[in-house]
């Protein structure tokens, strides 16, 4: 499709979360540090998985993969964001624009589906016991990643195709850090109200409806182990709450933005940098730095580099 056909706008201009210059930099200093911990964390987590043979079960291949979507998901708008807070002029081409509503969207649907993955493993791993290993097979979390990138790519394409329909030619000034489709759609010569039912049809009941699922998926997981021992009720207490604590900070924003799409621009913000900037760093800290294998992990995998630095000298 020629996008030239379909707009006149070769640009739009990211008006960012603030135009006052002391916030601004507050903002670059916060967000810059937040995104070197979020890499740094995520990585770690990656690295550590892969090189303990303890940790190859399908839990961690499953966090591994979400630790990756995660750096992905704070990579696709941070980085731009924190060099625009360097420049006066802060502006994206209209297909850089595009580019950013497809990775959203890519990484966003993946990680839902990766959630819902995740949720239905600890649901086997507690209410199966007996029936995990033939039920989470390798090749099963394989497909289930699988699937999710696949299910990511649909709907992102879906976004962008709609975004390649819209025709803009009148202002270009995008009140946000970045380029997301209630935000672009509402800069379009056309009626927004129609392309508000769009994004709640599309985005905003599949992410509701995805949040449903999961949080049914936690309280079957409780009332069966209700039954059981109070240290197994314990137990899964706490999985639960570290995973839907997770699932809350990630689906609570993209609900409240694609189900009220022309709601305030100042909420709409808050919530994107919730979901783009903080979630991304709070999911290693929830669901694997809390975790005893992975702390034991991480402390030999640190003794060993520091081992292999004193042995360098000597040799």
């Amino acid at each position: 499709m020629d996008v030239a056909n379909k707009s006149t706008m070769s640009e739009f201009v990211l008006l960012g979360l603030s135009n006052s210059w002391e916030l601004q930099m507050f903002f670059f200093t916060v967000f810059s540090l937040f995104y070197v911990a979020t890499m740094v964390g995520n990585s770690l987590i990656v690295i550590t998985v892969i090189v303990d043979p303890h940790l190859h079960s399908p839990m961690y291949f499953l966090l591994t993969n979400l630790s990756i979507i995660d750096m992905s998901l704070a990579s696709f708008a941070t980085p731009k964001m924190i060099t625009d807070y360097l420049t006066d002029h802060k502006t994206i081409s209209f297909n850089g624009c595009l580019t950013q509503i497809f990775f959203l969207y890519l990484f966003t649907g993946t990680e839902i589906i990766l959630l819902m993955a995740m949720s239905f493993d600890r649901y086997i791993a507690i209410c199966k016991p007996l029936h995990y290993a033939s039920i989470i097979s390798p090749h099963v979390c394989v497909a289930l990643v699988v699937a999710s990138w696949i299910v990511g790519i649909m709907h992102s394409m879906s976004q962008v195709v709609f975004a390649l329909m819209l025709p803009f030619c009148g202002p270009n000034e995008v009140d946000s850090f970045f380029c997301d489709l209630p935000v672009v759609f509402q800069l379009a010569c056309v009626d927004t109200y129609v392309l508000g039912l769009f994004m709640i049809s599309t985005s905003g009941i599949i992410a509701l409806s995805c949040f449903i699922v999961l949080f049914d998926s936690y309280v079957i997981v409780l009332v069966t182990v209700k039954h059981h021992s109070s240290r197994g009720l314990s137990k899964a207490l706490s999985t639960c709450t570290a995973h839907f604590i997770v699932v809350f900070l990630f689906f609570g924003p993209c609900i409240f933005i694609y189900m009220w799409p022309l709601s305030s621009f100042l909420i709409d913000k808050i919530l994107s940098v919730f979901y783009t900037i903080f979630t991304p760093i709070l999911n290693p800290v929830i669901y694997t730095l809390r975790n005893q294998e992975v702390t034991t992990a991480m402390r030999k995998l640190k003794n060993r580099f520091l081992n292999f630095n004193k042995a360098m000298p000597s040799q």
